[in-house]
């Protein structure tokens, strides 16, 4: 199990966390973005995945915090719960 404390988040569920994520046609034609802010989840995990730091991220954007970033993953993985790799085009 995992220590929240030693990644300085306070312990939410994935229900608090998802909350994060809205939705609005009028941002990013209704792309999963975080607080209703123009940041989309797609940007932040493509950071992530390019290996770049929680903190550099948040260096960048000072609007977020590290349970936005969290809503990003949680968001991740509720999209492929029941998904295969299979369902996924690859470029």
């Amino acid at each position: 199990m995992l220590d929240n404390a030693r990644f300085g988040v306070a312990k939410m569920n994935n229900r608090d966390l998802l909350a994060r994520i809205t939705s609005n046609v009028e941002i990013f034609r209704g792309k999963p973005i975080i607080r209703g802010m123009r940041i989309p989840v797609e940007l932040i995990l493509s950071l992530l995945a390019q290996g770049v730091s929680t903190d550099d991220i948040l260096a960048d954007y000072p609007a977020l915090t590290r349970e936005d970033i969290h809503a990003c993953l949680a968001y991740a993985r509720a999209v492929i719960a029941n998904d295969t790799l299979d369902a996924v085009k690859l470029d």
